[in-house]
């Protein structure tokens, strides 16, 4: 069983690891990995190179104000996956109301599940950042940004029907979906209990609105004793301040179940 399990971790992860090994082109060797995690190959490799390319790392572009990063795939990708992840769970879940399709959406695209998924795949051996730069290789975000522009990438190189069947048949597999409706713990509530036991001071506050009237995300930030210590994101301020109490509860290492 183990050794079954092994053969079918390499065979997935192969071309991937393959390409820090091998000493192939490198635009090959990333169309190879590419094509390992979408399940095709890449029609416009330049599309996947931009995706990978953190804003760390941005080069320039000769226009004045604007240096290239995956950060335009991102905010792109970003909303193909909301749109198509509000889709499949409108057809899951026909006699559930807007308030538990959005608040489980909200828990899919969460930024921490994100950046889970992107290493799941592969994707912190693509990036390209450069960790001597401010935020290199150290933002919490990193990998769920590229995740979001991969999403980026294949909807432009590939069609929304490919990314649609992309996002429901590859990405949404590292999801245990019941696992995710039946999460109602209200860490929020259990960071303020320790913070009152411990004589300290937890409050939460929305520091960024990112997106449109009808489809907003809210960053949040909790802090302890006025100093910042998590920040989470949601498409609710209730959601957000929940998923930055989330963080805060695995930092301080408190029992949620």
């Amino acid at each position: 069983m183990q050794a079954a399990l092994t053969n079918t971790v390499n065979t997935v992860f192969e071309p991937i690891l393959g390409f820090f090994r091998s000493n192939e082109n490198p635009e090959k060797r990333l169309k190879r990995a590419v094509e390992s995690i979408i399940g095709e190959k890449p029609a416009n490799i330049d599309l996947y190179t931009l995706a990978f390319l953190h804003t760390s790392a941005s080069k320039d572009t000769g226009i004045k104000g604007f240096r290239e990063s995956n950060e335009r795939l991102e905010y792109l990708g970003d909303s193909v996956l909301g749109m198509v992840i509000a889709e499949y769970l409108f057809k899951k879940f026909p006699y559930k109301d807007e308030g538990f399709l959005t608040e489980i959406r909200s828990r899919i695209v969460n930024r921490e599940t994100l950046n889970g998924i992107a290493r799941k795949i592969g994707l912190d051996k693509l990036i390209e950042f450069d960790s001597g730069r401010r935020g290199g290789g150290h933002s919490s975000s990193m990998y769920g940004d590229a995740l979001e522009a991969l999403v980026g990438a294949v909807y432009l190189d590939k069609g929304f029907r490919f990314t649609r069947t992309f996002i429901t048949k590859n990405l949404m597999t590292h999801y245990d979906l019941e696992a995710v409706i039946s999460n109602n713990t209200n860490y929020k509530s259990k960071v303020i209990e320790w913070a009152q036991r411990e004589g300290k001071r937890a409050a939460f506050e929305i520091i960024e609105e990112k997106g449109t009237r009808h489809f907003k995300e809210f960053i949040c930030q909790m802090t302890l004793n006025e100093e910042a210590f998590a920040v989470g994101s949601g498409y609710s301020k209730k959601k957000a301040e929940q998923s930055a109490a989330e963080k805060g509860c695995a930092l301080l290492e408190l029992k949620t179940t």
